[in-house]
């Protein structure tokens, strides 16, 4: 009976945490106003001529590609959102996309079932407390799908792999070879989407998929074809981005001819530590904190998926050392990187510790970093609603 009724009580306190927290990024969702390149977006982009069909995100993308930039994927997303969907419709969306993410955060890393909901609850509050710009990179629409739906695209492709790695399963063994061909066209296909998402994640799942295909031949484990082809197809999609010709005009516009080449490598290794001592410095501190104590205090380990994904931050990180400009927000993917290991090593923590005292002081922990993310909503809700001038 006890034991029912500590139960029913946690899940009383998670549940009102969690309806909190999805309640405030809804109202935030419907606060934050159509910004910056919203409205050029729902264009063909060569004209202000508005979207009425797909063809229209045909053209406008391949203009896009040519003129401006190669992230075709995301701001293909983006249009499609524009043409179909109305501004509550596009919230919603968006709002749906950010429980995804926390809940594909954990899923990822393996968090037991009897945590999943408390963690996904928390790491709702994560994503905002410890993000460098939660506004730009998932609730300013064009933003959210560089972003927030990248991002849930990548961890996807990249659960594969690690499911494959973790079960040792060739996830086709019994198949007839038809199908098996073409589940491998479809996850080279997933994989080629992958990798022409951003600069810095795209890349950087490519080489975590090659890691993972290696670490089977060194297990003497077979690679399925599915393994190389989706692995082939994120880097075909990664350098169709990077070497997209509107890659040099936009590159043209945020790196100035007069600097020499000394003097913009020192601009280039400024952006990386600025990367790591102002965007991700809050998720840094934290997850550092929980490898201390796992590792060094309770003698834990750092398992290989743990490593694998500590890579990808590392990666996706070092990778902005190519880009002449690292915004703020271009940090997101590396943090969802970084968040994977902090919940890793809280559950291992978790799991560890027996007294009910230091337990509850590790929850304590995780609700005041969740306070925080609601802070920034609620202050900004608070503005917009005209109750702090």
């Amino acid at each position: 009976m006890n034991a029912n009724k500590t139960t029913k009580k946690s899940l009383f306190f998670w549940g009102i945490l969690f309806v909190t927290g999805l309640l405030c990024i809804w109202k935030t969702q419907r606060a934050v106003p159509v910004m910056m390149d919203d409205e050029w977006y729902s264009t063909v982009l060569s004209s202000d001529a508005p979207l009425t069909s797909l063809r229209d995100i045909v053209q406008a993308q391949l203009w896009h590609y040519l003129n401006w930039g190669g992230r075709t994927v995301a701001h293909t997303i983006a249009q499609l959102i524009f043409l179909a969907l109305n501004e509550p419709l596009a919230d919603a969306l968006n709002t749906g996309m950010i429980l995804l993410l926390s809940w594909m955060l954990n899923a990822i890393t393996g968090v037991r079932k009897e945590h999943i909901f408390p963690f996904t609850t928390l790491t709702m509050g994560f994503l905002h407390g410890l993000n460098a710009n939660w506004k730009m990179s998932m609730y300013w629409q064009t933003g959210a799908c560089n972003y927030l739906y990248t991002t849930v695209l990548i961890l996807a492709f990249l659960w594969i792999y690690l499911r494959a790695l973790q079960t040792c399963d060739n996830m086709m063994r019994g198949q007839n070879l038809p199908l098996r061909l073409l589940q491998a066209v479809a996850v080279f296909i997933f994989g080629l989407l992958c990798g022409w998402t951003n600069e810095n994640m795209g890349p950087a799942i490519w080489v975590l998929t090659l890691a993972i295909i290696f670490l089977r031949k060194h297990a003497k484990e077979p690679v399925p074809l599915w393994m190389i082809l989706g692995n082939a197809g994120c880097l075909l999609g990664s350098v169709l981005m990077i070497l997209a010709p509107g890659n040099g005009v936009r590159s043209a516009e945020v790196t100035s001819s007069n600097y020499g080449t000394l003097w913009q490598v020192f601009l280039r290794m400024y952006g990386v530590c600025k990367g790591a001592w102002d965007y991700l410095f809050p998720v840094i501190l934290v997850t550092a904190l929980a490898l201390f104590v796992n590792l060094c205090l309770l003698k834990g380990t750092l398992h290989v998926r743990e490593r694998i994904l500590l890579s990808g931050a590392l990666l996706s990180w070092g990778a902005m050392l190519l880009s002449p400009h690292y915004p703020d927000r271009a940090a997101f993917g590396t943090m969802c990187f970084l968040l994977c290991i902090l919940l890793s090593q809280t559950q291992s923590i978790l799991l560890t510790l027996t007294d009910k005292r230091h337990r509850l002081f590790l929850a304590g922990i995780g609700v005041f970093i969740w306070l925080r993310g609601m802070y920034v909503l609620g202050e900004f809700l608070a503005i917009s609603w005209g109750w702090i001038r």
